[in-house]
C-alpha cells in the first residue's frame, strides 16, 4: 500500500536514529578507543559488542579530547586511570564477589586483567593489586601519546551455568575511570568514566565469532540489514557513571600496592582467599519518588536504559514509578519493558536456598603440608567456606554446583551423602534438600568411588 511505502521513507529512519540522549553531542574530556572491531550483528540502538581472544594484547588509546581552556588545572599534570573488567549482566553483578572468588579458586595464581607493559606507551607507575584480580591502574600525561595494551584472561563461558556445552557466554564490560589530584596529591577527583561491552573467547575464537556474525549478516535481506549497525574498525568506549567502589579503592592503599614505585605484581597473592578485603555490598540503586527528571535520566543511564532516556526526558522519579507493567512494556517492548519494570520496583532476585560448604580434607592436607614445610604449626586453622545458591532444590542441581566448586564434571560425582546420626551415610534426595535449613553449613569430604576418577561427596 501507499502508506507502507511512506513508512519506509528515510525521513522516519532519520528520526529513529537520532534517538540517543541530547548530551551525545557534548564533547567529553577524554576518549578511549579499543583497537578491536565491533560485531556486525548488533541492532541499531543497542550498545556495541566487541569480541576479544583470551590472553591476547589489545591496544586502548587514551586520547585527550579537551576543548581549549577546558580543565586547565590538569595541564602539565598527570591523571590516574583505573581499568576494570566487570560483569555486564545485573544478575551476575549482585554476586560479583562470589563469582570472582570461584574463579580464583579454579585458577589459582591467575589474574583476570593484566597490562602488557612492554607493549604499552606513556603509562607511569602501573599497578595491580593482588587482591583485585579484575583491576589495574596507572598514571598518564594527557598531553603525551598514551596507549595501554590490556589482556583479559577470563572467558565468557566460565561464568555460565554449565549445562551441556555450547552455551552463550556472558558479556563483560571494560570500564575506565579517570581521576585528577586533589589538594593533598591523592587521585580522588573523578573526571570521566567510559565503558564498552565485550565477550572473551578462547584463543582464535573471537575471530571465528566475528566471521560467523559477518556471514549471518550477509544472508539477511537489505531491509533487515538496515536494522543493524555496521561493524566499526575500532570500539569507542561510551560515557558511563563512575564505578561505585571508588571510595573503597581510595580510602586505604591496599597491601603491597604502594610499596615500590613499579610494583606491578603479576600472579602474586595467588591464593588463599581468606585475606580478601570484603568489597562493599552492591549499592541498591533504587529510583526514588523524589528524584528530579535529571536524576531519573541519570538512573536510566546507570541501569542500561540509555536507549529510552529520550522517551522519558521529562519524567520525574514519581512519574516513572507510577507506570504500570503494561505501560512500560508498551513503551519499551517486552524484553526491556520487563527489565525496566523490575528495575523500577527494585526487585532483588533471592535464591531459594543458600548453603555454605568448606572443602575440609583439602584444606587440612594443605595445612599439614605447610606444617611439614615450615617445621612449626601454621599460625591459625582458618577454613574458607563457599556459598552455594540453589534455585531448583534438586540433587542434580546440588551435584552441578559442587562439581563447579571442585572444577570437575558433574559426571565424576557418583553419589552425595549426608552424614547422619552415628556417622551413617544417608543418600541425598530432592526431598532432603527441600528440607535443608537456609544458610546451613557443611564440611565436604570426598571418597574415591568404585569406578575410576569419580567420587562420593559426604556433607558433614
Amino acid at each position: 500500500s501507499v502508506f507502507s511505502d511512506v513508512l519506509a521513507l528515510p525521513i522516519f529512519k532519520q528520526e529513529e536514529s537520532s534517538l540517543p540522549p541530547e548530551n551525545e553531542n557534548k564533547i567529553l574530556p577524554f576518549q578511549y578507543v579499543l583497537c578491536a572491531a565491533t560485531s556486525p550483528a548488533v541492532k541499531l540502538h543497542d550498545e556495541t559488542l566487541t569480541y576479544l581472544n583470551q590472553g591476547q594484547s589489545y591496544e586502548i588509546r587514551m586520547l585527550d579530547n579537551r576543548k581549549i581552556g577546558e580543565l586547565p588545572e590538569i595541564n602539565g599534570k598527570l591523571v590516574k586511570s583505573i581499568f576494570r573488567v566487570v560483569f555486564h549482566d545485573r544478575r551476575l553483578q549482585y554476586t560479583e564477589h562470589q563469582q570472582l572468588e570461584g574463579w580464583r579458586w579454579n585458577r589459582p595464581g591467575d589474574r583476570i586483567l593484566d597490562i602488557d607493559i612492554p607493549m604499552s606507551v606513556g603509562i607511569i607507575d602501573p599497578r595491580a593489586n593482588p587482591t583485585q584480580l579484575n583491576t589495574v591502574e596507572f598514571l598518564w600525561d594527557p598531553s603525551k601519546r598514551t596507549s595501554v595494551f590490556i589482556q583479559v584472561h577470563c572467558i565468557s563461558t566460565e561464568f555460565t551455568m554449565r549445562k551441556h556445552g555450547g552455551e552463550k557466554g556472558v558479556p563483560f564490560r571494560v570500564q575506565i575511570d579517570t581521576f585528577k589530584e586533589n589538594e593533598n596529591g591523592e587521585y580522588t577527583e573523578h573526571l570521566h568514566s567510559a565503558s564498552c561491552q565485550i565477550k572473551v573467547f578462547k584463543p582464535k575464537g573471537a575471530d571465528r565469532k566475528q566471521k560467523t556474525d559477518r556471514e549471518k549478516m550477509e544472508k539477511r535481506t537489505p531491509h533487515e540489514k538496515e536494522k543493524y549497525q555496521p561493524s566499526y574498525e575500532t570500539t569507542i568506549l561510551t560515557e558511563c557513571s563512575p564505578w561505585p567502589e571508588i571510595t573503597y579503592v581510595n580510602n586505604a592503599p591496599s597491601p603491597g600496592f604502594n610499596s615500590s614505585h613499579s610494583s606491578f605484581s603479576i600472579g602474586e597473592g595467588n591464593g588463599s582467599p581468606n585475606h580478601q578485603p570484603e568489597p562493599p555490598p552492591p549499592i541498591a540503586d533504587n529510583l526514588l519518588p523524589t528524584s528530579t527528571p535529571q536524576e531519573a535520566q541519570q538512573w536510566l543511564h546507570r541501569n542500561r536504559f540509555s536507549t529510552f532516556s529520550r522517551l522519558f526526558t521529562n519524567f520525574s522519579g514519581a512519574d516513572l514509578l507510577k507506570l504500570t507493567r503494561e505501560d512500560v512494556i508498551q513503551i519499551c517492548g517486552p524484553a526491556d519493558g520487563i527489565r525496566l519494570f523490575n528495575a523500577l520496583k527494585g526487585r532483588m532476585v533471592r535464591p531459594r536456598l543458600t548453603i555454605y560448604v568448606c572443602q575440609e580434607s583439602q584444606q587440612l592436607r594443605d595445612l599439614q603440608q605447610q606444617k611439614h614445610e615450615d617445621g612449626d604449626a601454621a599460625s591459625s586453622t582458618f577454613f574458607v567456606y563457599h556459598a552455594i545458591y540453589l534455585e531448583e532444590l534438586t540433587a542434580v542441581e546440588l551435584t552441578e554446583k559442587l562439581a563447579q566448586l571442585f572444577s570437575i564434571s558433574s559426571r565424576q560425582i557418583s553419589q552425595i551423602y549426608k552424614q547422619g546420626p552415628t556417622g551413617i551415610h544417608v543418600l541425598i534426595s530432592d526431598e532432603m534438600i527441600q528440607n535443608f535449613q537456609d544458610e546451613s553449613c557443611f564440611v565436604l569430604d570426598t571418597m574415591k568411588a568404585e569406578t575410576n576418577d569419580s567420587y562420593h561427596i559426604i556433607l558433614k
